[in-house]
């Protein structure tokens, strides 16, 4: 005889898989989605290349801005121009802003990453566009917020678009058909700890 723990469970299974299915019939509307991941805390980018990595297994083209790293390269830099040498990835090259303390430079080189993601969320054959980092560019008033939300929606109806980066500020979140955040509850680099490569770059 089963015992009670296992019918509890069976039971709770079975209500859990009934609310799963009405959610997934539910889901009617075919598009592309925009993603924001934002916090705190560390896996925001990291999540961003794990779609990529989705996209590509899939066969489908990709396109990644980076609008804050850059400087130094990264794993998963190297490892899609080695494989993927098709996928458009652009970096503004010019590091961290606390790094360069040049407004004036950070901005003209936000601008013209910019021009790169817009020719980039214009272009139907893009399955994916990764904006790594963006938030920082609006934060910082380096990009004009209203424009970048009208070239978000007026971009191909299949197109999906990760945004990354702390903040983003409310109409950006209102764009955003997913907001996730990350939350810092504990970070090595606090205990002095230093980045590791391959798994923090």
């Amino acid at each position: 005889m089963k015992n009670k723990g296992h019918t509890t469970h069976k039971a709770k299974m079975e209500k859990l898989k009934k609310n799963v299915d009405a959610s997934i019939s539910a889901a009617t509307i075919d598009k592309g989605v925009g993603i924001l991941l934002t916090g705190n805390g560390k896996g925001k980018s990291s999540s961003a290349f794990g779609m990529v990595m989705r996209a590509l297994g899939y066969g489908y083209k990709v396109a990644v801005i980076q609008f804050l790293k850059g400087a130094q390269s990264s794993g998963e830099e190297k490892f899609i121009q080695d494989n993927f040498p098709d996928v458009l990835f652009h970096q503004m090259k010019t590091g961290y802003t606390w790094d360069t303390q040049d407004r004036d430079k950070d901005k003209a080189a936000a601008i013209s990453s910019w021009k790169v993601a817009k020719k980039a969320l214009a272009d139907e054959s893009l399955h994916l566009v990764v904006l790594d980092e963006l938030t920082y560019m609006l934060s910082f008033k380096y990009l004009d917020e209203s424009e970048v939300i009208q070239v978000l929606n007026n971009r191909p109806k299949n197109q999906s678009v990760v945004i990354t980066g702390r903040g983003g500020g409310k109409k950006l979140k209102n764009w955003a058909d997913t907001v996730s955040e990350v939350r810092d509850i504990k970070h090595a680099f606090n205990s002095q700890i230093m980045a590791r490569k391959g798994v923090d770059y």
